[in-house]
């Protein structure tokens, strides 16, 4: 089976292949500025406990953390959006490990700064299978540390695309999260944490397994990633 950053990697080849040298020159320097941030280091990680939240479905439910977590571990999988390429391509490998994830005891949920209705279009289109959360202002994403404001020079570039934040998220800001994701325990602590600035690098499913795998025989020390 192919990996999927095997597809990540495929896609970001033929998408570079077709960009015009002054737009991944910008989309470079961003990367440079948002690595050298220090988010990620600023971000939760394995050990840490984790702010309880509620947020809406993509049908406007409410999903609250703590109540997910009296049913076993919780995936938290943080995406920029519907709008995004690999985006897409994560949360398609993510309901192909779902039944998987549930055997373990565990529970799948993703979260983007979009609007209900955009995370609504992003169930529909990808076939998704689990809960797809609106992360109103990002809220949610700064609490994890993981909320970053997109570079002034990327603005009109995402806008050119069909991608101006705004319009996707509902509100006047331009915030993303770093993709994300946490294995959280039932105790509200995070065994396994992955964050990475550059957008095309996702973490592999399989890992998400080995931490529940390890969850359900009661090796609960932190995870590395």
């Amino acid at each position: 089976m192919r990996s999927l950053q095997h597809d990540l990697d495929a896609f970001r080849h033929e998408f570079m292949a077709k960009t015009p040298v002054a737009i991944r020159e910008a989309m470079a320097r961003a990367d440079l500025l948002l690595a050298a941030s220090g988010i990620t280091q600023r971000a939760l990680q394995a050990g840490d406990r984790v702010p309880d939240f509620s947020l809406p479905d993509a049908v406007g439910n409410p999903w609250q953390l703590n109540e997910a977590l009296l049913q076993g571990p919780v995936v938290l999988s943080f995406y920029r959006g519907g709008w995004c390429p690999y985006c897409n391509l994560t949360l398609r490998a993510l309901q192909q490990v779902l039944l998987a994830i549930r055997k373990l005891g565990g529970q799948l949920v993703a979260l983007s700064p979009q609007t209900p209705d955009e995370s609504l279009s992003t169930v529909e289109k990808n076939e998704l299978a689990f809960p797809v959360l609106s992360d109103i202002e990002s809220k949610t994403a700064r609490a994890f540390g993981i909320a970053f404001e997109l570079a002034e020079e990327l603005r009109p570039v995402y806008t050119q695309f069909n991608h101006a934040l705004p319009d996707k998220n509902g509100d006047a800001s331009w915030t993303l999260p770093i993709p994300a994701t946490y294995v959280i325990d039932r105790d509200g602590i995070v065994r396994l944490a992955f964050q990475d600035t550059d957008y095309r690098n996702r973490l592999e499913p399989a890992e998400i397994l080995r931490a529940l795998e390890a969850l359900a025989t009661n090796k609960e020390g932190p995870i590395h990633d």
